[in-house]
C-alpha cells in the first residue's frame, strides 16, 4: 500500500505579537521528511511505500502569516495531486496553529486535503493534546488521536500509534471507523493539566485503558489551547471504533470525567509572583532552585523576547552583587547578540536587551556587565551570555527553548552548581525536572500568561470554564461523525 505524509505543525498564541513565517519553519520533503520518523522502519510498517509529500514544523510562536500558510498548504495539495494513487495519508499536525486573518486553520487544511484525496483515501491524524478538535476537523479526517502525556514524553510514540493505526486499519479491510466526538466547555493552560499530577494523571490513564478495549480503535482527550482566541478553543474527546454504542458510552465517560474535574486542576508547581518566587528561592537551602518564567514560554507560543523578568532580576541586589548566582534563559535579540560579539568575551558591555517584538510588559532593558561567553548553537544561532554580578543572562539570535542540561553547558554554564535557574518554561521538561532540588512557577506577563482571565478572550464560545465558573451543566452527548 502507498501512504503519503504531510502536515503543518505549530502552536500559535494569538496574544503574542510574534508572527511565524518561512524563517521559523523546518520544511522537509523527500528522504529528509522520512527521516523525521524512525518508526517507519519497524516491522508493522513493512510492505508500505511511504510517500513523503511535504511537512513544515515550527517552534511554537505567534500566528502564522497568511502568505506562508497559503504557500505551504498549496504545495501539500499540489503534491497530493502528483503523488499517484494513495491508500492513506499520515497527517501530522499540532492542532493549535493560528493563521493571521483566519479561523480554525487545521480544519481548513484538513478540508482541502480531503477534497484533494477524494472520499475514499483514509486520513490518520496525529495531534498534540494542546490542540483543538472542531467538528469540521473531526469530520474531515478518518482517524484522529493525540499525546497522552504532558510534558510530551510520548510525542513520537503517539505519532507511531497514528501511523500504525492507519496501516492496520487498511490491512483489516474494515473501512473507516466511527468517531464519537464531543467538546467539553473547559479551557485550561497546560500547566494546570499536567499528567504528572491529578486529576489529569487518572483521566489519561483511563484513556489508555479505553483505547485497549475490544471494539475501540483509539481514544483521546484534548485539553485545547488556552492562548488562542478562537471558537474552537476548548477541550474535546474522540473515541474511535466499530462498536457505536461502546465508543459513545466511553466518549461520554471521558467528557464527564474531564468536566467533573474542572475545578480540581491545579498548577503543576506552587506559584507566586516573580519576586515571591525569587525571595523563596534565596531563603531556601535547596540547590539548584528552579523558577519557571512562564509568561513568555517559547514552547507555548511566547515571543521569546519579553524583557520584564530580566528587568526585575537586575533590581535584586543579592543577584547583581554576586551574593547568589543565577541563570536567566533566555531572551531572543539578534541586535544585542551582535553587540556582544563586537565587544568580545571578557570585555565590558552596555546594551539594550529584549522588548522589541513583545514590548507590552517592558521595552528594551539596559544591561551593563561583562560578556561571559559567545557560542554557536544549532537552534539558537549565535548565543551570548552577559554576566552582571552573579546573574548570567542568556541572549540568543534566534528563539530557543532551554530544556536540556547541554543547552547550558554548551555556554560554559553549570546549572547544577548555580543557586537559581530561571527558565522561560511552564512545567519543567524531564532533565530540568530531575535537576531541580526545588521548583516554583512564577506567574509572569507575556503572550502565554497563565492568568487567562486578564488576557482578553472574546471569540471563544461562552459559557466556558473558568471564564464562567457558575455556568450550567453542559450537554456532553457525543456525536458520531
Amino acid at each position: 500500500m502507498r501512504i503519503g505524509i504531510a502536515g503543518i505543525a505549530i502552536e500559535s498564541s494569538t496574544f503574542s505579537p510574534h508572527r511565524a513565517g518561512a524563517g521559523d519553519f523546518d520544511v522537509r520533503r523527500g528522504d529528509a521528511l522520512l527521516q523525521r520518523y524512525d518508526f517507519l522502519q519497524n516491522e508493522w510498517a513493512d510492505g508500505v511505500e511511504w510517500v513523503p509529500l511535504v511537512h513544515g514544523r515550527s517552534l511554537p510562536g505567534g500566528a502564522v502569516v497568511a502568505e506562508f500558510y497559503d504557500e505551504l498548504s498549496a504545495e501539500i495539495i499540489e503534491r497530493i495531486g502528483t503523488a499517484g494513487e494513495l491508500d492513506g495519508l499520515f497527517f501530522d499536525i499540532h492542532g493549535a496553529m493560528s493563521v493571521v486573518g483566519r479561523e480554525d486553520a487545521e480544519a481548513d487544511l484538513a478540508t482541502r486535503v480531503r477534497a484533494a484525496l477524494g472520499p475514499n483515501v483514509m486520513i490518520s491524524t496525529s495531534m498534540d493534546l494542546h490542540g483543538n478538535v472542531s467538528r469540521e476537523l473531526g469530520a474531515a479526517v478518518d482517524l484522529i488521536t493525540c499525546y497522552r502525556m504532558a510534558p510530551h514524553e510520548d510525542a513520537m510514540e503517539s505519532r507511531e500509534r497514528t501511523a500504525r493505526n492507519l496501516v492496520e486499519r487498511l490491512q483489516s479491510g474494515l473501512g473507516k471507523p466511527k468517531k464519537a466526538w464531543v467538546q467539553v466547555p473547559v479551557l485550561l493552560p497546560g500547566e494546570k493539566t499536567s499528567t504528572r499530577i491529578e486529576p489529569a494523571a487518572s483521566i489519561y490513564r483511563r484513556v489508555g485503558e479505553i483505547a485497549d478495549e475490544p471494539g475501540v480503535l483509539d481514544a483521546a482527550v484534548w485539553v485545547g489551547y488556552a492562548w488562542a482566541d478562537e471558537p474552537r478553543c476548548q477541550a474535546a474527546v474522540v473515541v474511535m471504533g466499530d462498536d457505536e454504542a461502546l465508543i459513545t458510552e466511553r466518549a461520554t465517560e471521558l467528557a464527564k470525567a474531564y468536566w467533573d474535574a474542572r475545578a480540581d486542576f491545579e498548577f503543576v508547581a506552587p506559584t507566586g509572583t516573580l519576586h515571591e518566587c525569587v525571595n523563596a528561592a534565596l531563603q531556601s537551602t535547596a540547590r539548584p532552585f528552579l523558577i519557571s518564567d512562564s509568561g513568555d514560554n517559547p514552547t507555548a507560543g511566547g515571543a521569546g523576547d519579553v524583557s520584564w523578568t530580566l528587568r526585575e532580576l537586575l533590581s535584586i541586589e543579592d543577584l547583581t552583587t554576586g551574593t547568589a548566582t543565577a541563570i536567566h534563559a533566555s531572551i531572543a535579540d539578534p541586535d544585542a547578540v551582535a553587540a556582544a560579539v563586537e565587544a568580545g568575551v571578557g570585555n565590558p558591555i552596555s546594551v539594550a536587551v529584549g522588548g522589541k517584538v513583545d514590548f507590552g510588559p517592558a521595552g528594551p532593558v539596559e544591561v551593563t556587565g561583562t560578556v561571559f561567553s559567545i557560542t554557536d548553537d544549532p537552534v539558537g544561532g549565535t548565543v551570548a551570555v552577559i554576566q552582571v554580578g552573579g546573574l548570567h543572562s542568556i541572549i540568543t539570535s534566534r528563539r530557543k527553548p532551554y530544556h536540556h542540561l547541554a543547552d547550558f553547558t554548551l555556554l560554559g554554564l553549570d546549572p547544577a552548581k548555580t543557586d537559581l535557574v530561571i527558565v522561560k518554561i511552564g512545567y519543567l521538561e524531564p532533565e530540568l525536572y530531575n535537576l531541580a532540588a526545588d521548583w516554583l512557577l512564577a506567574l509572569t506577563p507575556g503572550g502565554v500568561d497563565q492568568d487567562l482571565l486578564r488576557l482578553g478572550h472574546h471569540k471563544v464560545v461562552r459559557p466556558l470554564f473558568p471564564f464562567d465558573p457558575d455556568m450550567a451543566e453542559p450537554d456532553l452527548t457525543p456525536e458520531l461523525i
